[in-house]
């Protein structure tokens, strides 16, 4: 006798397999409707001339990142400023956050509903109109056209996001430990730095980069605080927008997303980082 073959029926696809599937197509698009906006910005910063209807450059040319470079553009120095501002932001947030949080998360308090509404209300109300109720009052205090003048007005946009994220990892927060460390002789600080540190800082880290990211791309509070004495790179990224070097607006614009990229980056690496340790630590 001779044997037959008999074909292997088919298997139906699991139902993980489809959403492992449908996950890569979500995150492809996500991706592409990331990245393709950018596409032309880069495209711009290295061209010479390009007319419609080309779909690509007709010549190319470095002369956009020479100019953006370069110390008579006042991009390098509006790029540090922006940096000391957003750097300043960042800090001046974590302190007034972190307690701020810790409150709203681990503690119940008459009032804490109307607190949260009130913490919320600056990501609520525009922008604008809060810069010019605050413009009138800055001036009285000397502080409009200011660096600490525009690094205070900063915190307004971004300490909501500083404080809720702290509230919501201090909601998961275990106090105990802090309290067991205190009664085998440990300080308030060393408490601190020992335990309640490690815990949180995750989530100091994810505010930092909302609030450092927030503060680095404020153009109206800036404008209406600074009054145009305090250059930013965001203020020169409109400039050259609206006097139509589109060349030169690439150039910047590729500068201005890159700390964002890198942050994320950065934030993405440590977080996956403390994700495996914690994972080999369990397993001991």
């Amino acid at each position: 006798m001779t044997e037959i073959d008999i074909p292997h029926k088919v298997r139906p696809e699991k139902p993980r397999s489809r959403l492992f599937n449908l996950a890569k197509l979500s995150l492809a698009l996500l991706v592409a409707w990331l990245v393709l906006p950018l596409l032309p910005l880069a495209l711009w910063s290295f061209s010479r001339s390009w007319y419609f209807p080309d779909l690509l450059p007709s010549d190319y040319s470095w002369r956009a990142w020479e100019y953006a470079l370069s110390s008579t553009s006042g991009v390098p120095q509006a790029i540090l400023r922006t940096i000391l501002i957003a750097v300043a932001t960042t800090i001046l947030s974590v302190i007034v956050g972190v307690p701020a949080g810790r409150a709203l998360g681990l503690y119940q308090f008459r009032g804490k509903a109307l607190i949260e509404v009130l913490v919320l209300a600056p990501m609520v109300i525009p922008g604008i109109a809060v810069a010019l109720g605050l413009h009138v009052v800055f001036l009285k205090l000397g502080l409009a056209g200011s660096l600490i003048g525009v690094m205070i007005v900063h915190l307004i946009p971004t300490l909501p996001y500083m404080i809720l994220v702290m509230a919501g990892v201090f909601a998961n927060y275990n106090p105990a430990a802090e309290s067991q460390a205190r009664s085998l002789g440990a300080s308030a600080l060393k408490a601190f730095y020992y335990i309640t540190l490690p815990a949180i800082l995750p989530g100091i880290l994810i505010g930092s980069i909302f609030v450092f990211l927030v503060s680095w791309s404020q153009y109206i509070l800036t404008l209406l605080i600074g009054g145009g004495r305090v250059i930013t790179l965001p203020l020169l990224l409109f400039n050259f927008a609206t006097s139509g070097r589109n060349d030169i607006t690439g150039a910047i614009g590729m500068i201005y997303i890159l700390p964002g990229i890198v942050l994320l980056l950065f934030a993405a690496r440590y977080l996956s980082g403390r994700n495996m340790s914690a994972g080999n630590l369990g397993q001991i």
